[in-house]
């Protein structure tokens, strides 16, 4: 009699598991194993039959208890694997019939040689788009396109949800890989990648903006008037800011998925004209005068 390592088959280390890392077990060798994938694998439908044997006897917890003593006696020993033969459209191997007997249903056990196709989920399918800050704070409908595997264009329509955050995923049940044998289908996870405006840049659930100002602005300071991303704001400039400092507005930034939002920060740019009136040259040549400021002066 060939002993046969049902746990090694299952690519089970020990025999102490849990009926959930039994299930887990057969299912990703079922799938990897399975003729329907394995075509050109010879040898796919014997190591399928195996996987089915094994998951059966272990399945069962009378039966696993009288095939664990003999795993015990065989492995513990270091005793050589050898995969058992069988004949011509028997169901079930002679080591598994002679030390189980019929563990099955007699419907199991008849000759009619017909393989029971076990249901195998089809695997997820991953992908990406790309959107502007405002696509996604407000929400909207994007149209993918992917190409399947009878190369044929798909195209699919995607619910994008307001307020949704950089990288997180969109997933579409059921419209991955088809499953084999009755098995379900897979999903569809689309990744969302918010891309910066020209207006706004993300950053956590915070927005950056520029806030431009005139030499005269940044001088004597000024309220401003700025565009948040769905209204508009006042802010207070005080004199003297200079270009890189930044301005805090709560409240009007990106939204948090709690119902708050994050806060607004306008970065400072002094913008210097690039032509002048006449009256404004004349204005800048007396400032250049009268003013004692020099900024490549060191401080003490």
């Amino acid at each position: 009699m060939i002993f046969k390592d049902y746990y090694k088959i299952l690519n089970l280390e020990s025999s102490k598991i849990t009926p959930q890392e039994l299930k887990i077990a057969y299912r990703e060798a079922a799938k990897k194993y399975h003729p329907d994938i394995n075509i050109n694998d010879q040898f796919a439908e014997e190591r399928f039959k195996d996987i089915n044997e094994a998951y059966r006897v272990l399945s069962n917890s009378t039966s696993k208890r009288k095939y664990d003593r003999i795993w015990n006696n065989n492995v513990g020993k270091k005793k050589k694997y050898e995969e058992s033969q069988r004949k011509n459209g028997s169901k079930f191997s002679e080591f598994f019939t002679m030390f189980f007997g019929n563990i099955v249903g007699e419907e199991e056990q008849t000759d009619n040689k017909v393989k029971k196709k076990i249901p195998i989920r089809g695997e997820n399918v991953e992908t990406e788009i790309n959107m502007s800050i405002e696509e996604t704070y407000y929400g909207t409908e994007k149209k993918i396109s992917l190409r399947t595997l009878k190369g044929k264009m798909k195209t699919f329509v995607v619910k994008v949800p307001a307020g949704i955050r950089n990288q997180e995923k969109i997933r579409l049940i059921g419209q991955g890989k088809a499953g084999i044998n009755g098995g379900k289908n897979g999903d569809l996870f689309i990744k969302v990648n918010i891309q910066n405006s020209k207006r706004f840049r993300l950053e956590g659930i915070d927005l950056y903006t520029d806030l431009r100002l005139t030499p005269w602005e940044a001088a004597l300071g000024t309220r401003a008037t700025i565009d948040t991303i769905d209204d508009t704001a006042s802010v207070y400039v005080p004199k003297g800011i200079e270009s890189g400092e930044k301005v805090r507005i709560q409240g009007k930034g990106y939204k948090d998925g709690k119902g708050g939002r994050g806060d607004l920060i306008a970065e400072v740019k002094i913008i210097v004209p690039k032509e002048l009136t006449s009256e404004e040259e004349k204005l800048y040549k007396e400032l250049e005068q009268i003013s004692n400021f020099n900024p490549r002066k060191r401080a003490n």
